[in-house]
């Protein structure tokens, strides 16, 4: 697959997780050719919404029949989202679970929509206050619930980032995953998790499959940010070594059994973003990353009945949501 090319701009801003590294501010000849799409060019892309608040009317495709509806969505602070239109996001998406990232909390929260809708709900806090956070909001209740990735070297780290829902049919895995930060000055904490982390998903694969997703930290094909050449090697979440270490996880080897990047997959030659900087009018310019999705052990892939970036739920958080339906009950 050939990816059209444009400009990019990369943060990840969290209190200490996260930088804003952003690649080239002038406008450069991709960036104009980012223009000339968003403006109806020849080339296809994912129109661009540039709202600061979310509408309180949003009408979203209905679920199909007979299937779980998971959405995840990196919310960059629950409490700042929330002033932002959140709960209108929650109540026209209404999935069954509800997977956020970077809550930013260090307790559940007490959002009445979520209460009403959500009657299992796990809150995973990192020790450092106002930093990370992952929750798995849910109407089905799962048979076990872990928040820890065996055999890591720093439990405390882990914290924040991980919640693993046993179900009848699978393992659903939420994550916020390690960045590689600011000049990759983290990139061996990242190395480390991807280690251990990816080594915990293939033994749950060995006794049930597995649906891995949340912020994933990395953008795993030249396809998958606006400007490649810029940051690889450069840049959290496009060096050789994250890319890799995840393509080597899809691809498994030995007993190791494949998984899917999802929406990849069904969008095999599209370029949408699931991030883009709040810096340099990126998400106008259509600068963006696709760092938050859904991987899949690959004998589930016959159950997914869609996989879906929500473009135009933008303005609670420099993330946008993205959706998996399969068929049935976890």
């Amino acid at each position: 697959m050939a990816p059209s090319r444009t400009s990019s701009k990369r943060k990840v801003e969290d209190a200490d997780d996260s930088t804003t590294e952003e690649q080239h501010s002038q406008p450069s000849q991709s960036t104009k050719k980012a223009r000339t799409i968003a403006e109806g060019g020849s080339q296809s892309q994912t129109p661009q919404f540039t709202n600061k608040v979310l509408p309180v009317q949003i009408t979203l495709p209905p679920k199909q029949l007979g299937s779980t509806r998971i959405a995840s969505w990196n919310v960059s602070g629950l409490a700042a989202a929330e002033k932002k239109g959140f709960k209108f996001y929650v109540e026209a998406e209404d999935p069954d679970i509800l997977i956020l990232t970077e809550t930013k909390l260090n307790k559940p929260s007490d959002n009445s929509t979520l209460k009403t809708k959500f009657p299992h709900q796990y809150w995973s806090s990192a020790s450092k206050k106002g930093y990370a956070g992952t929750a798995i909001l849910t109407k089905q209740k799962p048979l076990s619930v872990d928040e820890t990735i065996p055999g890591h070297p720093d439990p405390d780290s882990v914290k924040g980032r991980i919640i693993t829902l046993e179900y009848e049919t699978c393992y659903l895995v939420g994550t916020y995953v390690v960045n590689a930060g600011q000049g990759l000055k983290t990139l061996e904490e990242k190395k480390i998790w991807n280690t251990h982390f990816f080594a915990h998903l293939r033994e749950l694969d060995k006794k049930k499959p597995v649906i891995w997703a949340g912020d994933l930290n990395v953008a795993p094909t030249a396809l998958d940010l606006a400007n490649p050449k810029t940051n690889w090697n450069k840049t959290a979440g496009y060096t050789e070594a994250e890319t890799s270490a995840f393509n080597n996880f899809l691809n498994g080897s030995g007993d190791n059994a494949k998984f899917v990047d999802v929406w990849r997959k069904l969008h095999p030659e599209e370029q949408a973003y699931t991030y883009f900087s709040y810096r340099f009018n990126c998400r106008v310019k259509g600068i963006g990353w696709r760092i938050d999705g859904f991987v899949l052990s690959e004998r589930l892939e016959e159950r997914v009945k869609a996989c879906e970036i929500r473009g135009e739920i933008y303005g609670a958080s420099d993330h946008i949501p993205i959706v998996l339906e399969v068929d049935g009950n976890l």
